[in-house]
């Protein structure tokens, strides 16, 4: 069970990022495909979440690129689904039945996450993602400018308010915009599952290299709390 990294003290909240954390795709790299660019928008994609960070100019740089339809987007929530982290059912069955609230903290856009988020269960008053404007023929008109998400340090604009309400907080996120959060939770956990990052992993106490988010249970609950866990999902989480 890892005892040594265990919480000695429950936490409120489980605040997730989504691309990259609770499904294995980025979402703007997968309508990019669809669009046949998808060479420049990755690479947009891994400067963003690896190096450089995110910034209004080059999240309207790829949503250029890739003008995608609302009926794109909200198929994307379906994919994300289909692509979700495996073990991730487990783990926020375990979360949600020990009363933590769990977030998605997101700089996709809007409809594809919150599709996503109400097919994983996740209470849509607990999804922060950037919003999307379409004509009325759902074509792509532009992206909510004012999110804090699309810049620098947006993420622990949100982060702070959910503090707010549970101030004890783990995060999982896989991008430099999730460790812009690093010093304001309980436990900020790197999630390298889906895309490895070195860079990340080196400035995390706590990095989960592994595909399935399972290890994500040892480091956000305490010794207590896993002890709730039936015999099955002992054995599924490999803790017997």
């Amino acid at each position: 069970m890892m005892k040594n990294y265990q919480l000695l003290e429950p936490v409120n909240a489980i605040i997730f990022d989504c691309d990259g954390t609770l499904s294995h795709i980025e979402g703007i790299d997968e309508l990019a495909a669809a669009r046949q660019v998808s060479a420049v928008v990755k690479k947009l994609t891994a400067e963003a979440m690896g190096r450089g960070g995110i910034n209004p100019a080059l999240y309207r740089e790829r949503l250029n690129l890739v003008l995608p339809t609302r009926t794109q987007v909200e198929k994307l929530g379906e994919h994300y689904f289909q692509q979700k982290t495996p073990g991730l059912t487990l783990v926020l069955d375990i979360l949600q039945r020990l009363k933590k609230q769990v977030y998605i903290v997101s700089a996709g856009l809007m409809p594809a996450v919150a599709k996503f988020a109400e097919l994983l269960k996740i209470k849509a008053e607990n999804i922060f993602a950037v919003p999307i404007h379409f004509d009325e023929a759902g074509n792509y008109l532009d992206f909510d400018h004012e999110s804090p998400l699309v810049r620098e340090l947006g993420k622990r604009v949100i982060v702070q308010k959910i503090k707010e309400k549970y101030p004890r907080c783990v995060y999982v996120g896989d991008g430099l915009n999730d460790l812009e959060t690093y010093d304001l939770v309980t436990r900020f956990v790197g999630y390298g599952g889906a895309y490895y990052r070195k860079n990340i992993e080196e400035q995390c106490e706590f990095y989960i290299t592994a595909s399935s988010m399972l290890p994500l249970l040892s480091l956000c609950l305490t010794e207590h709390e896993l002890s709730f866990l039936t015999g099955e999902e002992s054995l599924q989480c490999g803790f017997s």
